[in-house]
């Protein structure tokens, strides 16, 4: 039986968005999911309402294939006239956005009380979670279609997410929901590897913390 601390998840996830910050009248995704929003996930896996009860948490993600992307157009409410309800009239604009298909990853939990709640709610029979609505990542209308624990990764290989000074890739690692002044972000880019779970001092351990 594997080990707390070789404790992994796959996740798949049928259609999902992770628009980036920048984004406006084109609301571009990220091809990865953020960590804060792997981390997110965990939390309503397990129904854990106070996101900071396992800050400091350590993740580890590894992209199991590149999701297609597509762009639909949608239409989003703004706020230009107060005269007119929401959404009516110029308080509604038709956007493109992207959006992912097809999202397949893993994660691994640093072991720790996280990792040994999520392992009890998914090898428990009859456990009770009580959340929100479904299981998504993210929005949620990013629907979770699978979630696989600890499969068996031997012989096979994913691009791990990798903290990299020069790397292309900004995600955010803790989001502040209002005003926005305690989000921090890392630059990342994605590195060809083992699926094994990392060393303890591996730099693809991600701290999710404010």
């Amino acid at each position: 039986m594997p080990t707390m601390a070789d404790l992994s998840l796959r996740v798949t996830v049928p259609l999902c968005s992770f628009r980036r910050g920048t984004a406006r009248e084109f609301l571009e995704t990220d091809r990865v999911p953020p960590p804060s929003t792997v981390y997110g996930f965990l939390l309503s896996l397990i129904g854990e309402w106070d996101r900071n009860r396992y800050s400091g948490t350590g993740l580890a993600i590894a992209m199991l294939g590149k999701p297609a992307v597509s762009k639909v157009i949608r239409t989003t409410w703004r706020y230009k006239k107060a005269q007119l309800g929401a959404g009516l009239g110029c308080n509604r604009t038709p956007d493109y956005q992207e959006v992912l298909s097809g999202l397949d990853f893993s994660v691994w939990i640093a072991q720790g009380e996280l990792a040994e709640n999520v392992h009890h709610a998914l090898s428990q029979k009859g456990v009770r979670i009580e959340r929100e609505g479904a299981l998504c990542l993210g929005e949620s209308r990013n629907l979770v279609d699978e979630v696989q624990l600890n499969p068996v990764w031997e012989g096979k290989t994913a691009e791990w997410l990798t903290p990299d000074k020069g790397g292309k890739i900004s995600l955010p690692i803790w989001v502040d929901h209002v005003g926005g002044k305690g989000t921090r972000a890392l630059s990342f880019s994605l590195v060809p590897g083992p699926l094994a779970c990392p060393e303890s001092d591996s730099p693809l351990w991600i701290r999710i913390a404010p």
